[in-house]
């Protein structure tokens, strides 16, 4: 772990809260571990008794390993706003009222990255700047003073980014196969990109083919393959930055309700 020790009043809240979610205290420790290290409005975890690989976004979806145990997945959901409203509002830690080097107005400012991409293979941190990496979709998405740019990382594995000295906003990136030059790769979106009107025929994809256009159109049955086929459309939308992503939470969220 992570964390600094927790005072004796932290010690009693987790056995508290692992007694009521009948779960040992060591898988609250870790989950809390997790909500810190994604300033407590994300988590990423592995942990058995919550199913194994899961992730959790404030406000937004919850996943865990077994995606059709509703119950688990409420659990989860219930555990970690608990938590991150926990980390948020009082002192757990001895000698500091920081969490590591993140303060409660960080942790409360830090956006969590796009869900779209799953989850992070490597994230980091430097200055005024962060990046994450991910893998399974081959996409980098790169943070300065707030704004985002994603980019195409192709066949290079990433391990790491730095921050160039100087002027500008020059990146070093590291990769199995050695220094990777940043122009080289394909940039997807610029900063504000995401913010551009939705094309509604596009947008649109709840719609089945063939539907009518009436008030019934939203409650028509839907198998759950077409469901989650039109998630993944969802998902490319957001990507080519033709939706932003609170649209893509919100049209993700009107489909799962549906299952």
């Amino acid at each position: 772990m992570n964390m600094k020790s927790l005072t004796k009043e932290g010690e009693k809240k987790i056995e508290d809260i692992a007694a009521r979610y009948e779960l040992s205290q060591d898988s609250v420790k870790s989950l809390l571990d997790a909500i810190i290290q994604g300033n407590a409005s994300m988590a990423q975890f592995n942990i058995p008794e919550l199913g194994g690989h899961g992730q959790w976004m404030k406000g937004g979806m919850t996943m865990v390993g077994d995606m059709s145990n509703r119950s688990l997945k409420i659990t989860v959901d219930a555990l970690c706003t608990e938590l991150a409203t926990l980390v948020t509002t009082e002192i757990l830690f001895e000698k500091s009222e920081k969490l590591d080097s993140l303060d409660k107005t960080e942790i409360k400012s830090a956006k969590p990255w796009p869900s779209v991409f799953g989850t992070p293979t490597t994230s980091g941190s430097q200055n005024n700047f962060r990046y994450a990496y991910f893998a399974q979709v081959h996409r980098l998405i790169i943070e300065k003073d707030g704004t985002r740019s994603i980019y195409d990382t192709k066949h290079h594995q990433i391990s790491g980014v730095s921050q160039q000295q100087g002027s500008g906003q020059s990146f070093v990136l590291s990769s199995h196969d050695g220094p990777v030059d940043i122009s080289s790769l394909t940039l997807i979106s610029e900063p504000g990109t995401l913010e551009q009107p939705t094309p509604e025929l596009q947008y649109d994809v709840v719609k089945s083919s063939g539907a009518k256009e009436d008030n019934t159109r939203q409650s028509a049955p839907i198998s759950e393959d077409d469901i989650f086929a039109k998630i993944e459309k969802l998902s490319g939308l957001y990507e080519k930055g033709h939706i932003t992503e609170e649209e893509y939470k919100t049209k993700k969220s009107e489909l799962l309700a549906r299952l």
